[in-house]
């Protein structure tokens, strides 16, 4: 969780937006590559709460269905 603090302060700050418009073109890449990446992980942790959350709902749904036959 100490990484995604990082992260998170990095963000916040605009620090990552300073970097960005400092750095040359290699720090440029790097930094586009990073963010990318972590919106693909965003987009991979949305899709594995929807599974979980609405695999759960249906289970008991399903669930209370059997229990009132």
């Amino acid at each position: 969780m100490d990484c995604l603090r990082e992260i998170e302060e990095l963000l916040s700050s605009g620090q990552l937006v300073q970097d960005f418009q400092d750095g040359c073109e290699n720090d440029r890449f790097v930094i586009l590559d990073f963010l990318e990446k972590l919106m693909d992980l965003g987009e991979a942790a949305d899709a594995a709460a929807t599974e979980a959350i609405f695999k759960g709902s249906y289970l008991e749904m399903t669930a209370a269905t059997k229990d009132q036959k």
